[in-house]
């Protein structure tokens, strides 16, 4: 499973608009199952966190992919992103 690590110095370094396009591609990728596992958890975790560094297409992804989720796994995937910003 593929694994990305932004960190402050690195995140900086990049304009936010390509920091929403590479979080838009991780969710893709789980969403897809490109190179890893179909993750939609994952996906929507990826596509949340792109949305908010400003990408409107994540925020489509992201609510396409919330018609089809389980509340428990919305909730799930909100915690992530929200533990994932917390972080980072």
């Amino acid at each position: 499973m593929a694994r990305f690590d932004f960190h402050e110095a690195a995140s900086g370094a990049i304009g936010a608009g390509t920091q929403a396009d590479v979080l838009f591609q991780l969710g893709m990728m789980y969403a897809t199952g490109r190179d890893c596992d179909v993750d939609l958890v994952a996906a929507h975790k990826w596509f949340n966190i792109a949305a908010i560094k400003g990408s409107g297409r994540a925020a489509e992804m992201r609510s396409e992919l919330a018609a089809g989720m389980s509340k428990a796994d919305i909730a799930r995937a909100l915690r992530a992103a929200r533990e994932w910003m917390t972080a980072h």
